[in-house]
């Protein structure tokens, strides 16, 4: 069945309010961990996990760090106007590049209050570094559920990195039904985190320690990283009765020669820390299909059905040859990082080709997130979040974790 006349309602269970995790625990890794394997459901705490990771893993982080993207203005009259950063307007070649910018920038946004901003500039007052930081918003125009917003500043010297970051606040997710405190700043961030650009935290990741990570080499367990920018659309609900009409977010990856060499050498499985890091690695060999038909092409980039739909459904190329004809992609065209955006919606009917661990948090119902856990273990997923319900586990983005060995061989047609 093609994913897009899956019915959400399959995709429903009851989340009490009492069981989403509002606050992170004191440690990252005292998280419980629910593991899933050969059909068989156990579980431990997170500072456990390398016990249960085959040797010779090799472990895909997404690196990318959250800004500040929750901005607050005050209008002269007093009202409030909330604009919430989602992505750089304009094409840039890198979000590093976007994150740069001097004087100037514009920002796709969620603007709350909208229908009382008018045509006034708004401004702000904020200081960086013992500087006084003048900040302005001006609304452009709407799109679709966003609006284009311009921002400005004076002095104009500055870099939007460091605007941001002293003008917002911590973007939590919106079922985090609380005001942002400051252990959020930290706490709602990876030990990994680098690449700024994201408005969610890739979450799986926000249980790892550097305790954990320094006892990969005794199951010689090596670690690689990709770049994801978690949009908001990551929290967009599933809203019509199937996926038909449903559009998957799109996201901006960044991932370097050296990652993809990593991965074409990888001796055994391949574990991804989140369904951001999932979503960047089975891109990457979609993306090697379509070099593979065509070297030339001057862009790659994925959109949301087409894997499920001639050619690409049909395709019986290798995870090695992707990743080769990936790389040979890149030196003909003189790239050492593939920066592009994916729209790739997995679902029960997708067949994995490179990732065969997942590490991930429990998610809401009738969720993207949700349909991609059940396309790797299948219809028991119900099982393993009936299992975390009835054994006190914490939900959602500060909640705990599963550990999934996918299952290769379920028929998600069921």
């Amino acid at each position: 069945m093609h994913p897009q006349h899956i019915s959400i309602q399959d995709y429903q269970y009851e989340l009490p309010e009492s069981r989403i995790a509002l606050h992170p625990l004191k440690k990252r890794d005292d998280s419980k961990l629910l593991i899933y394997k050969n059909g068989k459901i156990r579980e431990t705490h997170f500072r456990n996990i390398v016990d249960s990771l085959p040797e010779q893993t090799l472990m895909l982080f997404n690196n990318t760090k959250v800004i500040n993207a929750r901005i607050l203005f005050k209008k002269e009259s007093g009202g409030s106007i909330e604009i919430f950063c989602l992505e750089p307007r304009n094409h840039v070649q890198s979000y590093h590049t976007a994150m740069e910018q001097v004087q100037g920038a514009t920002w796709k946004c969620f603007v709350g209050n909208a229908a009382k901003w008018k045509n006034e500039i708004l401004k702000k007052e904020i200081e960086i570094e013992g500087k006084n930081i003048t900040l302005f918003a001006e609304l452009l125009q709407k799109e679709g559920d966003a609006y284009i917003i311009k921002f400005s500043w004076q002095p104009p010297e500055i870099h939007f990195a460091a605007i941001i970051e002293n003008a917002g606040l911590v973007p939590l997710p919106p079922y985090i039904k609380r005001k942002t405190e400051l252990e959020d700043k930290s706490r709602y961030q990876t030990i990994f985190a680098r690449n700024q650009g994201s408005v969610a935290a890739p979450t799986a990741s926000l249980h790892f320690t550097t305790s954990i990570v320094s006892a990969f080499p005794r199951k010689k367990i090596k670690s690689s990283f990709v770049t994801l920018h978690v949009g908001a659309g990551t929290f967009k609900p599933v809203k019509s009765n199937t996926l038909e009409t449903h559009e998957m977010h799109a996201e901006y990856l960044d991932v370097d020669r050296q990652t993809i060499e990593e991965l074409l050498a990888a001796p055994g499985d391949i574990a991804v820390a989140g369904t951001t890091s999932l979503r960047t690695l089975e891109t990457l060999y979609w993306l090697g299909v379509k070099a593979a038909d065509d070297l030339h092409t001057s862009e790659l980039e994925l959109h949301q059905w087409e894997v499920y739909e001639a050619p690409l459904v049909n395709t019986k190329i290798s995870a090695r040859q992707s990743l080769q004809s990936l790389l040979q992609w890149m030196v003909l065209h003189n790239k050492n990082n593939l920066f592009t955006q994916t729209q790739l919606l997995i679902a029960p009917g997708y067949q994995f080709r490179l990732a065969t661990i997942l590490i991930t948090n429990f998610h809401q119902p009738q969720s993207t997130l949700l349909l991609l856990v059940a396309a790797a273990v299948g219809p028991v997923w119900k099982d393993l979040y009936q299992y975390a319900l009835d054994h006190n586990f914490r939900f959602l983005s500060y909640g705990d974790a599963n550990l999934i060995f996918i299952d290769t061989k379920i028929n998600n047609d069921d």
